[in-house]
């Protein structure tokens, strides 16, 4: 089961100027999403496992982002 909903996808797009979202667009960006956050969450929890702790900060999230959104543009 999918952990973002239909709803706050469709608002998302709203937000970002869409008049209209279709269910399977939504659909797809919301499994999109939900990729890319798994991805930055591991990548965030092992940097936190790195730093010797079992807590992950907002830094951690960052860092992790950074990385891995650079390594998308570089195609990697």
């Amino acid at each position: 089961m999918a952990d973002i909903s239909i709803s706050a996808i469709d608002r998302i797009m709203r937000k970002a100027g869409a008049e209209r979202v279709s269910e399977e667009g939504a659909t797809t960006l919301r499994e999109v999403l939900e990729t890319l956050a798994l991805d930055i969450s591991r990548e965030a929890i092992a940097l936190a496992k790195h730093a010797g702790r079992k807590t992950v900060n907002a830094e951690d999230i960052k860092l992790a982002s950074r990385k891995l959104l650079a390594l998308t543009k570089l195609g990697v």
